[in-house]
């Protein structure tokens, strides 16, 4: 019986030269950079193989090169591992689709290009996020509550990364006030560099215009289980998936539950497939009190895709 969990990183895991060791040995992944480039209409290639940091950080670029480089690792591996189950962090859960199947990779790009441009352009004036780090889950949770009511502004936490590492996401009020309670508490509060409140109601139009889209793709039921951000649960039916997949962008990234279930259910070893290795070092935090050996491994490049 496989014990072995693909994971797919999201957004802070582009790095320069990303998924160009791949392109130039792989015809299939090079079609995929070129698909990419026609969807979004920008030199997706030029950015990320010889541009500058701040280039490489734009949404609306980042989301379908990343993606790009995700299911170009996955090509490259699918034969040589057989998962019980598959995850992705955010953007990442667009490839863990195409990786069982549920999307077609065509249209994995399509709607990431279309999600990188809504999020981009959903930013409202005073809209932002925030990481919390050093606190625990509770603590985070109370002031959370605690700066909405008082500020009487929208606040939530949008991704619940690490029991010490959770992204906050809402108006600037509520995060102004988060942020005066988080250090109050010995925490750490690091403002982000985005143009919106991700994964919150605050962009719910742009939600409302990516679910449209979405029901006009196929589903399909999946090769083998993917986990969801939003219930960090799998779903064997592809209307239900759908479904969630439509309020995604609006929900919280339920990673910490997201890797805890899927422990609980056999997996223990953990495949990163995407540059940088940044969902591997997020495992030591989540799983590395289980007395039960765990493995984890990330294949980001193509050398590292040929030694598996």
């Amino acid at each position: 019986m496989t014990t072995i969990g693909v994971l797919f990183p999201g957004q802070g895991s582009q790095e320069k030269g990303m998924g160009q060791d791949v392109a130039a040995s792989d015809s299939a992944a090079l079609d995929l950079w070129k698909l990419a480039e026609k969807e979004s209409g920008l030199p997706l290639r030029e950015i990320y193989w010889d541009g500058e940091a701040a280039d490489m950080a734009d949404t609306r670029a980042l989301q379908p090169a990343l993606t790009v480089v995700n299911l170009s690792l996955w090509l490259t591996v699918k034969n040589k591992l057989s998962p019980a189950a598959t995850a992705g962090h955010s953007l990442g859960e667009f490839a863990a689709l195409g990786a069982a199947g549920i999307l077609n990779m065509e249209d994995c790009i399509k709607a990431v290009t279309l999600r990188g441009r809504l999020m981009a352009e959903s930013g409202g004036t005073g809209h932002g996020m925030a990481a919390v780090v050093k606190l625990p889950q509770d603590a985070v949770e109370e002031i959370v509550a605690t700066a909405a009511k008082t500020s009487g502004k929208e606040l939530r936490i949008a991704n619940y990364n690490t029991p010490a590492q959770f992204v906050i996401s809402g108006e600037q009020e509520a995060l102004d006030a988060a942020e005066a309670l988080v250090k109050e508490a010995k925490g750490r509060a690091i403002r982000l560099a985005v143009s919106g409140a991700f994964h919150s109601p605050l962009i719910q139009e742009a939600a409302d215009e990516f679910a449209t889209f979405l029901k006009t793709l196929t589903w399909n039921a999946p090769a083998f289980p993917v986990y969801h951000n939003a219930t960090a649960l799998p779903e064997p039916d592809p209307e239900q998936i759908l479904t969630t997949m439509q309020n995604q962008m609006t929900s919280s990234v339920l990673w910490i539950q997201t890797m805890q279930t899927m422990w609980a259910t056999g997996i223990r070893e953990f495949v990163e497939v995407g540059p940088k290795g940044v969902l591997f070092k997020m495992l030591k935090a989540n799983l590395g009190s289980m007395e039960e050996k765990w493995s984890g491994l990330n294949i980001g490049n193509l050398e590292q895709a040929q030694e598996l």
